[in-house]
């Protein structure tokens, strides 16, 4: 398998809410748990983001709004995250359910990974296939942390 961005995807089948339950976190998101990621769709060119999370050890929730914008001309999955303008980084979709249940999305470079379902947990014999196939696309799998919802 190779670390690539899907073809297609139904952007109205992807809005909405994901859980994320591992992830191989970014600087910015190292220590956050139970984190949730809301899309929606704005115009023809991007999503509008909504993520709330814990910080480790803190029970008071948070919240941070991002964009998230693709490109007719690239692969439906070659997608770029934006939290500071002009600031974008890679955010490619490289796995998805075909019932859209759930989403795996990855970096041009195996740099972080975010393993999301709809539900806050995920069959044990699905997350180990998702895993297997992460590794197999190059990235460190040890480095992947739970976000131990509940």
């Amino acid at each position: 398998m190779e670390n690539k961005p899907i073809a297609n995807i139904d952007y109205k089948a992807f809005e909405g809410k994901w859980y994320t339950l591992y992830s191989i976190p970014t600087l910015l998101d190292k220590n956050w748990k139970q984190t949730t990621e809301t899309y929606t769709l704005k115009g023809d060119d991007h999503f509008d983001v909504l993520t709330t999370y814990h910080k480790e050890g803190k029970p008071e929730e948070k919240t941070v709004t991002s964009k998230l914008f693709f490109d007719h001309d690239k692969a439906d999955g070659d997608m770029k995250a934006q939290f500071l303008w002009p600031f974008k980084i890679g955010y490619w979709i490289i796995e998805i359910a075909d019932d859209y249940s759930y989403v795996v999305v990855g970096h041009p470079d195996e740099k972080y990974l975010s393993i999301m379902a709809r539900e806050p947990k995920m069959e044990a014999d699905v997350l180990v296939d998702i895993i297997e196939n992460c590794r197999v696309m190059g990235y460190d799998v040890s480095e992947l942390v739970s976000q131990e919802h509940f």
